[in-house]
C-alpha cells in the first residue's frame, strides 16, 4: 500500500551542484541534506523543506524537464513569488487551475517547477486571490 511520496528526483547535468544549490537553498529556502556516502561519489545534491524532499541527481545527457514537474504547495503564494522575482527568478501565473493560485519557475538548469496554494489558504494581504473576490 501506498503511504506518502517520499521524494522526487530532478535530473541536472554534470557540474551544475554549486549552481543548483545556490536556486534551491538561497532563492527556494530549502536546506541541503547529506546524501549517503555511495550516493554522494555519484554527484547531484539532495534538499528538504519540511517533509518535502527533492533531489538533483547527474545526467550525463541531461535535458531539462519542461513538461514534467514536482508540485510544491507553498503558503503565502504571493510573498513566496516575491521572494523568487527578489532573487532573479522568473516566475510565471497561471490561473488555469480551478480554486488554486499558482505559478511556475525553472531552475537554474531549466526544469520546470510549479508552485501552488488552494483558494481559501492563509494569503499574504493584497493578494490578486483576495482582489479578487472584493476584499
Amino acid at each position: 500500500m501506498l503511504a506518502a511520496v517520499d521524494h522526487v528526483q530532478l535530473a541536472a547535468p554534470p557540474g551544475s551542484e554549486d549552481l543548483l544549490r545556490v536556486y534551491y537553498v538561497e532563492v527556494l529556502g530549502m536546506t541541503e541534506i547529506p546524501k549517503p556516502p555511495v550516493l554522494a561519489a555519484r554527484g547531484g545534491c539532495w534538499f528538504r523543506a519540511g517533509a518535502v524532499q527533492l533531489h538533483l541527481g547527474i545526467e550525463k545527457d541531461f535535458r531539462p524537464a519542461k513538461k514534467a514537474h514536482p508540485g510544491l504547495r507553498v503558503t503565502g503564494i504571493e510573498a513566496f513569488a516575491a521572494r523568487l522575482r527578489a532573487r532573479r527568478a522568473e516566475v510565471t501565473w497561471d490561473d488555469n487551475l480551478p480554486g488554486h493560485r499558482r505559478f511556475y519557475s525553472e531552475d537554474p538548469v531549466g526544469n520546470r517547477l510549479e508552485f501552488l496554494e488552494p483558494h481559501g489558504s492563509a494569503e499574504q494581504p493584497g493578494s490578486r486571490a483576495q482582489e479578487r473576490l472584493g476584499s
